[in-house]
């Protein structure tokens, strides 16, 4: 290989390096700025399984009152009171999980589109319990 061949595929590697750098670093900024955003009501059915209570659907509706970045809370009543809790939004900004300190179970979501979002619960142990529900954003 001659030294003209040798400078034109060391000047044609260092070019590919850069695009591909440059759009990495684009395709990172791009995902962080189009984090999205949970806040706001959320209703629908929520359909639950558990040894102990059987098949159950009841209406279901949660609110999350304060998003910065990935982070997010929020909280949801029932008969028994209010539960209080907090999440996050994974990088794919698609999936997210939220956790209440008072619960031994976690929920995992996936968002839908902008107005749905699907959401399950699992615990495990003596009060077993799996349940999902769909939920629409109210306007």
């Amino acid at each position: 290989m001659n030294k003209k061949t040798a400078k034109f595929i060391s000047l044609s590697a260092t070019f590919l390096f850069t695009v591909i750098l440059t759009q990495m670093t684009f395709n990172q900024a791009q995902a962080e700025e189009t984090i999205p955003s949970l806040l706001g009501t959320w209703s629908g059915k929520n359909n639950t399984i558990s040894e102990k209570k059987g098949y159950k659907t009841r209406n279901k509706t949660i609110h999350v009152t304060e998003q910065k970045d990935r982070r997010f809370k929020g909280y949801f009543t029932y008969s028994g009171g209010r539960v209080d809790f907090f999440g996050v939004v994974y990088p794919d900004n698609k999936s997210f999980t939220w956790v209440s300190p008072g619960s031994r179970g976690y929920n995992h979501g996936r968002i839908l589109t902008k107005e749905k979002i699907s959401a399950c619960f699992v615990e495990a142990g003596i009060d077993a319990t799996a349940g999902c529900t769909t939920l629409k954003k109210s306007k």
